[in-house]
């Protein structure tokens, strides 16, 4: 799949009422990822990252660039093109914006608003050492592949909840980085069907 038929299926197909994503609860802190994609080779490439191992939330993690929202973001979409600036140095106007998906809510208290975004051109990844541990890309068409993403039930508190997980070159993607791409990965299936 290229970045055309890419903007082609996202942009054409609705995704309301068919795919959801976990109740939002108003008290929890708002943040934003983008969902760096790059056309390589006439194949989508995903881009993501492991958080730097001192962090207090998420940890060693891997994750999409991105975090809290700050005052002066106008909206989801300055905080996801500010965060990637800052951690691997994606300047914004090198970044077409797509689209989003609904907020997800993690157990650790955040509303994470994913932005999707097409990468316009190679650029050099410069790691902010004090966020990112490092980066690494993914053809998307490993991801589109159900066989490698995957599903178990967790309990918490009396709660019975779904996390996703995809092992990935000795990387275990899981939580709300593996929900958002099988996310993904889902919306492109319903557009091409």
């Amino acid at each position: 799949m290229n970045a055309n038929q890419f903007s082609m299926y996202f942009s054409l197909h609705n995704l309301e009422g068919e795919i959801t994503s976990a109740p939002v609860d108003t008290t929890l802190r708002k943040a934003a990822v983008l969902v760096p994609l790059m056309e390589v080779d006439g194949q989508l490439q995903i881009l993501l990252t492991r958080r730097a191992l001192h962090l207090r939330a998420h940890p060693g993690q891997f994750s999409f660039p991105g975090g809290k929202v700050d005052d002066e973001d106008k909206d989801m979409i300055a905080t996801a093109l500010r965060e990637a600036d800052e951690e691997i140095g994606l300047s914004s106007d090198n970044v077409t914006i797509v689209g989003n998906f609904p907020p997800h809510a993690t157990f650790t208290g955040f509303e994470i608003t994913p932005i999707i975004g097409l990468i316009n051109k190679p650029f050099e990844i410069t790691i902010d050492p004090g966020e990112v541990a490092e980066t690494f890309w993914v053809p998307l068409q490993y991801f589109i592949n159900v066989n490698n993403r995957y599903t178990f039930n967790f309990t918490r508190n009396g709660n019975s909840f779904d996390v996703h997980y995809m092992p990935y070159k000795g990387k275990f993607i899981w939580g709300v980085t593996a929900a958002i791409i099988d996310l993904l990965c889902r919306h492109i299936d319903l557009a091409q069907n």
